[in-house]
């Protein structure tokens, strides 16, 4: 599976009590290459997880992969961060949508459906998601 980590992702597959774990669970046994994240989604995952030691573990267990750097997209980030300045995205968010327009065959993974299904790459374009069910 090709996909793009975000931190609600990171969090239901961490906390066994996360309504999302399941899932979150089943979508890891899929994974067949490590999923690509950014530093932004990293921190984030580390402060609500409380724990630095266990991202930098699913880093180093090669479940997840930074693949991407924020100096040479800003451009990119501050015109989504315009165009999106109404949902009042995060730096994670942005970086993710940006990580979809260099990686088209890739899948957002995220539990945050509602904002990621307003969301465009390439202005235009649907982003490929992976949620869980209803």
């Amino acid at each position: 599976m090709k996909g793009i980590a975000d931190t609600g992702f990171i969090i239901a597959f961490a906390r066994r009590n996360d309504r999302h774990h399941e899932w979150a669970v089943d979508v890891a046994k899929g994974i067949t290459e490590p999923l690509l994240t950014c530093e932004a989604v990293l921190a984030e995952s580390a402060f609500h997880l409380e724990s630095s030691s266990y991202v930098f573990s699913l880093l180093k267990d090669e479940m997840l992969r930074i693949a991407f750097d924020c100096n040479r997209n800003v451009e990119q980030l501050a015109e989504l961060a315009e165009r999106y300045r109404d949902r009042k995205p995060d730096l994670a968010d942005l970086c993710l949508i940006r990580m979809s327009e260099m990686y088209p065959r890739h899948s957002v993974i995220t539990v945050d459906e509602n904002d990621f299904r307003v969301y465009r790459r390439n202005k235009r374009e649907a982003i490929p998601l992976l949620c869980p069910p209803h």
